[in-house]
């Protein structure tokens, strides 16, 4: 998939389909999602939110009251990117 078929990544997105933030056409998509937070790529992010600079983390193993994973938020300077396709 070329970049210019690629949707535009949202200014915020969540990967949750319960969120009211989550955008299932780009999760569809053939192309990975990658997060810089603070200059260093991160692979555990649950949420991000360019604009307010925050990314959104599971807490360790700690599971909340309905099993889903504890999130705790960092806030910083965010940039959502497509990952680049490896030739294979």
């Amino acid at each position: 998939m070329t970049d210019t078929a690629k949707l535009p990544l949202p200014d915020r997105l969540a990967v949750d389909p319960r969120s009211p933030h989550h955008v299932a056409a780009v999760f569809q998509q053939e192309a990975d999602i990658g997060i810089r937070f603070n200059g260093k790529e991160r692979f555990d992010v649950e949420e991000y939110c360019v604009s307010e600079g925050w990314i959104k983390v599971p807490a360790g193993k700690t599971l909340d009251r309905k099993g889903r994973p504890l999130l705790i938020t960092l806030k910083g300077s965010v940039e959502a990117f497509y990952k680049p396709e490896s030739a294979a």
